[in-house]
């Protein structure tokens, strides 16, 4: 018998799971996820679910750990300070692809160098002025990111700036050339920058929960979950932790294929922060050929088909006061729920929510709170900022006691980016408690949030809501509308046959809306999805059978869909991607592009041998490194050629080889 366990670390809750022989479901638990350790949660976890189980620990053979931290630290924003050098590009390229975005007031360095189409040296790398520069700045970031033109068909100058800035700084270094073998330099930087950002967040997960899982008696290694579902070990997540956004959700849809078995549906899978659907097709889920888009990032990240909304249990309220019945919206921002934040500091939070219910006018930060994380770096905060870090201190505190001045929100916004501290405030959360559709937290203090919410005047001049559970409806009918549109919009996104509007348009169209409803007049209008939706998430029970219900569809709720992810992250497979490109610069010479520089051939047969051979071997090391064993090697070749003056001319050909294997299960 071997045992596996899949621990699954999300927004709000880390779930953990242990399966029998790939075919049965042991046990499950969840544990609040612990943002200032979650190691701490994961612990709690595993310790819940091998006493459920009655299995020692030492009886576990594999060990995997899928997490949405990456993908939420995008989709919210946070992550390390880091810096930027470009090699060979011009200041202009920083407007492309959200490079500048990204960076969000990081420092950049560009400097002269790079090379051409063909792999050719353009200019000598400038690396007196990286030298001098690293000397007098290379403290004050957590990590770097270095993109060099055209370094994926000559890696030279991002190889030899990594190497000084691992010399001068002993920070980490993300190499553009080592996360996509693509061309597109701008959109390259952009993926290195977010890599450099999550390095230290991802190493610090990894690091505490290896150690944890030791303490618990868990001896077998640890690996993680990538983007595209399949298993890497967890040395390689740390050298490339990009590589696990939407790990969470990738690894839902392999739980969700396991667990129902299902060929043809869309997986929708809501957490505390985000919602993510993909498409299933053929038992398979898609990889997205435009890489990972997470929040406003489009990388260059292999991963599954998806889109991922700012949208879960857990996303902040915002109250919307234009028109006479005004409303509310939901996300993409994560806060903690007041009903959670409740249990943490009882008197201080009842101790503010009475105050504020005793004036007799709403207040702008009525419900809120804020708290801050322990253990995260804090170094590169402005004066105002650190000042009000200090204010903060260590306990919860109600945001109007702490913002003196509209001033201070900026800072205060900073701060929470940076994964320094949490807002707490009104979410679907408090309001599933409200209504007794979830009973986990203090249902008392999210009664008195949302009635200070519904405090607020909409347009009429009346009360948004007169009573919480008033409030609480206004809330999950808005979570449900919100699905709705983000099930369409992914929908029409993945339709064969293409429409002549945007999907995000189509989604909301009046038309759309109408069919829905059932529309019957001179026109009969019908519309809603034909495939079936799988709902996973711990509250997909509470939220998707109205879903299902607006949609016209079949809502299939798993009976571990809330541990969907848990059981995704031990029923995959290792597998590793290598890709690589010949070129021909000139007639009758064929250049491959490899790590260690161009090789030229004569022959294009032997340039596709060289490469294909380089690429497998690769393949086969990183799986094995990986944790793979029956390892299979698959290699395509896409081979571009033109006819000229009647004979057919080599232009360009990419090979792409797999390597897939078992997870290597030790003794227990």
């Amino acid at each position: 018998m071997t045992v596996a366990l899949g621990v699954d670390t999300g927004g709000t809750y880390t779930d953990a799971v242990l399966i029998r022989d790939e075919r049965e479901v042991l046990a499950s638990a969840k544990a609040l996820t612990t943002r200032h350790d979650l190691a701490e949660g994961i612990g709690n976890a595993v310790a819940a679910v091998l006493a459920e189980a009655g299995i020692a620990p030492e009886e576990i053979s594999l060990a995997s750990l899928s997490t949405t931290l990456a993908t939420n630290a995008l989709v919210e924003g946070q992550g390390g300070r880091v810096a930027l050098i470009l090699i060979g590009f011009a200041e202009s390229d920083l407007e492309k692809h959200g490079v500048l975005d990204a960076l969000a007031g990081d420092p950049v360095l560009i400097l002269q160098g790079g090379h051409n189409y063909a792999g050719d040296q353009k200019a000598p790398l400038d690396e007196e002025s990286l030298a001098a520069w690293l000397a007098e700045h290379g403290q004050d970031v957590s990590g770097y990111a270095v993109a060099a033109q055209f370094a994926t068909r000559n890696p030279a100058h991002e190889q030899r700036a990594a190497a000084m800035v691992r010399e001068i700084t002993k920070r980490p270094v993300s190499a553009s050339h080592h996360l996509s073998s693509k061309l597109n330099g701008p959109k390259r930087a952009l993926t290195a920058v977010l890599n450099a950002r999550l390095i230290g967040m991802i190493d610090r997960l990894i690091s505490r929960a290896e150690a944890r899982l030791g303490e618990l008696g868990v001896t077998a290694p640890l690996m993680v979950v990538r983007g595209d579902g399949a298993l890497i070990s967890a040395e390689f997540a740390r050298r490339r932790p990009i590589e696990t956004i939407l790990s969470g959700p990738a690894a839902s849809i392999v739980g969700a294929r396991w667990m129902t078995g299902a060929v043809d549906a869309l997986v929708s899978d809501i957490g505390g922060t985000t919602t993510d659907i993909a498409v299933l097709r053929d038992g398979r889920p898609a990889i997205d050929p435009d890489g990972a888009r997470v929040g406003p990032y489009r990388t260059m990240v292999e991963a599954v088909a998806m889109r991922t909304f700012g949208l879960g249990g857990d996303s902040e309220v915002h109250f919307i006061g234009e028109g006479l019945k005004g409303g509310v919206t939901l996300g993409p921002r994560r806060l903690m729920p007041v009903s959670l934040v409740a249990m943490e500091a009882p008197e201080i939070v009842h101790r503010a929510l009475d105050a504020q219910l005793r004036q007799s006018a709403p207040g702008e930060y009525d419900g809120r709170f804020v708290r801050a994380v322990p253990g995260i770096e804090a170094g590169g905060l402005s004066p105002k900022e650190a000042a009000l870090l200090e204010r903060i201190g260590a306990g919860v505190r109600p945001v109007g006691e702490i913002i003196r001045t509209r001033m201070e929100q900026k800072p205060l916004r900073r701060l929470v980016e940076r994964g320094l501290v949490q807002i707490a405030g009104v979410t679907p959360s408090d309001a599933s408690h409200v209504l007794g559709t979830v009973a986990a937290w203090d249902k008392e203090a999210a009664q008195k949030a949302l009635m200070l919410f519904g405090r607020r005047r909409t347009g009429s001049g009346n009360r948004l809501a007169p009573e919480a559970e008033d409030m609480a409806r206004i809330i999950v009918d808005q979570l449900t509308e919100q699905t709705v549109l983000a099930l369409l919009e992914t929908a029409f996104a993945e339709e064969g046959e293409a429409f002549d509007l945007p999907p995000e348009v189509l989604a909301r169209h009046v038309l759309m809306r109408r069919g829905l409803e059932g529309h019957k007049g001179l026109v009969r209008i019908e519309a809603g999805l034909n495939q079936p939706v799988i709902g996973l998430g711990a509250s997909a029970g509470s939220y998707y059978p109205a879903v299902g219900a607006r949609l016209g569809c079949a809502m299939e709720l798993p009976r571990h869909a809330g541990v969907a992810n848990a059981i995704g992250a031990v029923v995959g497979r290792v597998t590793i991607r290598q890709s690589g490109e010949v070129s021909a610069p000139a007639e009758g010479r064929f250049r491959v592009h490899l790590e260690a520089g161009p090789e030229d051939f004569s022959e294009s047969e032997k340039a596709l041998t060289r490469l294909e051979t380089h690429l497998s071997e690769l393949a086969r090391q990183e799986a094995e490194a990986a944790g793979a064993e029956g390892i299979r090697i698959t290699v395509t070749r896409d081979i571009k050629t033109a006819e000229t003056e009647g004979r057919e001319v080599f232009i360009q050909a990419i090979i792409s080889v797999e390597a897939s294997g078992r997870p290597r299960i030790t003794e227990g």
